[in-house]
C-alpha cells in the first residue's frame, strides 16, 4: 500500500510539474528478496529536498481542504447566478406583460385620479365653509325669530285685561280669575260672534282652502312629515322620479302614477300605473320605452305629456304618452347641462322641469348667469320659451327646487334630515328673499322635489323612497 501511495504522488507530481522537470528516470531491477521492482524517479523544480511522510500527509489534506472550500464556493456562485438569472427572467417576463406605454397610461390615471382628490378636497372645504356661514346665518335667525315670538306673546297674552274696551262688541264681559284668592272660584264664559272673514280657513288636513273662484296661492309657509308611500326594489331606485298629472288627460285620469328609476347611462323605461294601489303595491299596468334617453330626475308629466331633458343635451322633448311619440324639443338657450350647473347633491341635475298653478317651468342656469338659477316659462305645446327670470340664488349652492304659484323655492340640502325651504323667488316681483321652513330628509338624500298643484302636495324621491309632504299657503 505505500508503494501505491508513492506511486500516486509520483504521477501528481508529474501532473503539476511535469512541464518544468527536467530529468525523468525509470529503473527496473530486483529487491534484496529477488523480487521485480520497478523505480521511476522525477527531480522537482522547485524542491531541493523532499518532504518527511507525514509533511507529505499534511500537504496533500491541505490540498483537498482547499479543493473542497474551492468547490463550495463554486456552488455558492452558482447558485447566486441561478437566483440572479430566474430574477432577470421575471422582470423580463413583467416588461413584456405590461410595455411601457402602459406604465405610462398607469402613471397618469395615478395622476388624474390624484387631481381629482384634490379637487374633491377643495369642494369639500367650500361646503365646509358654505354649511358654516349657513348655520352662523340660521342662529342669527333663530334668535331674531325667538325675540319676535316673545314680543308676540307679550302683546297677546297679557295676566288680565282690565278695560272694557278688551272684549269684543256684541258679547258679554266674563269672570276674571282673581289671582290673590286662592279659595273655588266660579268662571263663566260667553260665546261672541265672529265674522267668517276674521277665522283662517283651513282644511282637516291643514292645507290651505281657496276662496269661491280663486286659486289657492300664497306663500309656503309650513312643509309637514314626510309620507313614504313606496321603496324602490333595485340599485337603479337610488334616485329616481315619480308624479302625476295635475290635468290628466284621457285616457289617464288623476290617480295615474309614473315612475323613473334614474340611475344609469342609458334611462329610457317609463314605469305607468292606473291605479294609486297599483303604484304602492309595485305592478305597473305599461312600460314605455322612451325613443330618446333621458338624463337625471327633472322630468314632469302635465296634459297628457311627458317632458324630460334629453342625454347629454340641453334639449328639453315632449312625449306625448298616449300615442306614445316626440310631439316637440327645444334646446334652452345657454343652458349648463350634464354636470355644468347642477344641485348640490349633482345626479347632472342641471335642466329641471317643473309644473304650478300656472304651466309648466324650466329651472336651469347660463354661462351669462354666472351659475345663477335662470326661470323660464315654456310653452307646454311647443316649447317656446314665455318669459325668462334670472335670480340671485346660486344654483349649486341649493339641494333642489320647485314652484308653487309662480314663485321659486330651493332646500337648503339633500341629506341633512333637518333642512329648511331656505329661499323663495317671486316672479311677479322679480326678488328673492330668505325663508327658514323646516324641511325633513328622513332617508337623507333627496334627488327629487316636486310640486304637484292638483294635490297641493310635495313629491319627493328621498334614498330609495318615493315621499309626499303636505304643505301650507298664507292667504293672498
Amino acid at each position: 500500500m505505500p508503494a501505491v501511495q508513492l506511486l500516486l504522488l509520483l504521477l501528481l507530481a508529474c501532473l503539476v510539474w511535469g512541464v518544468g522537470a527536467r530529468t525523468a528516470q525509470f529503473r527496473k531491477a530486483n529487491d534484496r528478496s529477488g523480487r521485480c521492482q520497478y523505480t521511476f524517479s522525477v527531480a522537482s523544480p522547485n524542491e531541493s529536498s523532499c518532504l518527511e511522510q507525514g509533511q507529505a500527509m499534511s500537504a496533500i489534506q491541505d490540498l483537498q481542504r482547499d479543493s473542497r472550500e474551492q468547490r463550495a464556493a463554486l456552488e455558492s456562485t452558482k447558485a447566486r447566478l441561478s437566483s440572479l438569472e430566474a430574477l432577470l427572467h421575471r422582470l423580463t417576463l413583467g416588461q413584456a406583460a405590461m410595455p411601457w406605454d402602459t406604465q405610462e397610461g398607469l402613471q397618469r390615471e395615478l395622476e388624474l385620479a390624484y387631481s381629482h382628490l384634490v379637487r374633491d378636497k377643495s369642494a369639500l372645504e367650500e361646503e365646509k365653509r358654505r354649511l358654516e356661514a349657513e348655520n352662523g346665518d340660521l342662529a342669527r335667525r333663530l334668535e331674531s325669530s325667538s325675540e319676535e315670538v316673545a314680543s308676540l306673546r307679550r302683546g297677546l297674552c297679557p295676566q288680565f285685561r282690565s278695560t272694557s274696551e278688551d272684549v269684543p262688541p256684541g258679547s258679554k264681559e266674563v269672570s276674571k280669575w282673581n289671582l290673590e284668592n286662592v279659595d273655588f272660584q266660579e268662571l263663566k264664559s260667553e260665546l261672541t260672534e265672529i265674522p267668517a272673514s276674521r277665522i283662517l280657513k283651513e282644511s282637516p288636513s291643514g292645507q290651505p282652502r281657496s276662496e269661491e273662484g280663486g286659486t289657492g296661492c300664497g306663500e309656503l309657509i309650513w312643509v309637514g312629515e314626510p309620507v313614504t308611500l313606496r321603496t324602490a326594489e333595485t340599485l337603479t331606485g337610488k334616485y329616481g322620479v315619480w308624479m302625476r298629472d295635475p290635468q290628466a288627460a284621457y285616457p289617464y285620469t288623476q290617480e295615474t302614477t309614473w315612475r323613473i328609476d334614474t340611475v344609469g347611462t342609458d334611462i329610457r323605461q317609463v314605469f305607468e300605473y292606473d291605479l294609486i294601489s297599483q303604484f304602492l303595491q309595485g305592478y305597473p299596468s305599461k312600460v314605455h320605452v322612451l325613443p330618446r334617453p333621458l338624463e337625471s330626475t327633472g322630468a314632469v308629466v302635465y296634459q297628457g305629456s311627458l317632458y324630460f331633458q334629453g342625454a347629454e343635451s340641453r334639449t328639453v322633448i315632449r312625449y306625448e304618452l298616449h300615442t306614445e311619440t316626440l310631439k316637440a324639443e327645444k334646446e334652452i338657450p345657454g343652458a349648463g347641462y350634464h354636470g355644468q350647473f347642477p344641485y348640490s347633491w349633482g345626479g347632472y341635475t342641471d335642466i329641471d322641469l317643473a309644473v304650478d298653478e300656472t304651466g309648466l317651468w324650466v329651472i336651469y342656469s347660463t354661462e351669462a348667469a354666472k351659475g345663477a338659477i335662470v326661470l323660464s316659462k315654456l310653452n307646454p305645446e311647443n316649447l317656446e320659451l314665455e318669459q325668462t327670470w334670472e335670480t340671485n340664488i346660486r344654483k349649486q349652492s341649493v339641494a333642489n327646487a320647485f314652484v308653487i304659484c309662480s314663485t321659486l323655492y330651493t332646500i337648503s340640502s339633500y341629506s341633512l334630515p333637518d333642512a329648511t325651504v331656505n329661499f323663495a323667488y317671486d316672479t311677479s316681483t322679480g326678488s328673492s328673499k330668505a325663508l327658514m321652513v323646516p324641511f325633513k330628509n328622513r332617508y337623507k338624500y333627496s334627488s327629487m322635489i316636486d310640486y304637484n298643484p292638483l294635490e297641493k302636495k310635495l313629491f319627493a324621491w328621498d334614498n330609495f323612497n318615493m315621499v309626499t309632504y303636505d304643505i301650507r299657503l298664507s292667504q293672498v
